[in-house]
């Protein structure tokens, strides 16, 4: 599916889940690039556009949470759920959306001027889109620009999970996230809906100085998971 080959690996934490002695084995992926096509945080301009690219589930993040979540409220695998139109387990299986070749197809077209990607992995949006700005620069994402995952809200209401708690750990229906230039915004949407993913306007990249101050801690990061990087603003509420 994704045409790459995996020949490395990495560490991931497994709480609740793995026994003593057990260990888990994870692949990764090793390319080149050419110099000039590199795409990253230097690439990144004040009024750059976020463009969120959905998820299909829960991907696979977050799920020492979600068995905490289901054991204490007691609810089996094979629990039909209205909301999700299934059973829980079919839900929780459901596979993680693939995204590489969206995002080779939308770096490799100059009318996307796509700056750079963030996978919206463990750690939520904020912490992993703060990671690909540069310093010195803010995004402000728009939560009423989409509405929760049925996963996401469900889980979330049966836990009593604070939203800053599930916006931590979960991807809140944004498994990648693309900034680019305004000009590029409706081709991006447009190549990605044609792929099947939905897409669309999370917000825009602006000075740090001109958004600075409102925030709670709760909705604001600053850069993160090991990189000193840009910051990312969380404002609004979730569509209902």
């Amino acid at each position: 599916m994704a045409d790459t080959a995996l020949v490395g690996g990495e560490t991931a934490e497994h709480p609740g889940l793995l026994a003593a002695d057990e260990y888990d084995v994870a692949g990764a992926a090793v390319g080149v690039v050419e110099a000039e096509k590199l795409l990253g945080p230097e690439r990144v301009r004040v009024g750059d556009v976020v463009v969120a690219l959905g998820a299909s589930g829960l991907h696979s993040n977050g799920y020492s949470l979600v068995r905490k979540i289901i054991a204490d409220a007691g609810w089996e695998l094979t629990k039909d759920v209205p909301e999700f139109g299934r059973t829980l387990g079919e839900e929780l299986l459901e596979p993680t959306r693939i995204y590489s070749a969206l995002c080779l197809a939308i770096a490799e077209d100059e009318a996307c001027q796509v700056r750079g990607f963030s996978h919206i992995t463990g750690g939520g949006l904020g912490a992993n889109l703060a990671r690909v700005l540069p310093q010195g620069v803010t995004a402000t994402v728009d939560r009423s620009t989409w509405e929760l995952p049925a996963v996401i809200s469900v889980l979330g209401d049966l836990g009593g999970i604070p939203r800053a708690d599930l916006e931590r750990t979960f991807n809140m229906g944004v498994g990648m996230v693309a900034v680019v230039d305004q000009a590029g915004v409706s081709e991006v949407i447009a190549k990605s809906e044609a792929a099947g993913v939905p897409a669309w306007v999370l917000g825009e990249v602006a000075d740090s100085q001109a958004v600075k101050g409102g925030e709670t801690a709760a909705d604001f990061i600053q850069g993160a998971k090991g990189v000193d990087g840009g910051g990312v603003r969380l404002v609004g509420n979730y569509q209902d």
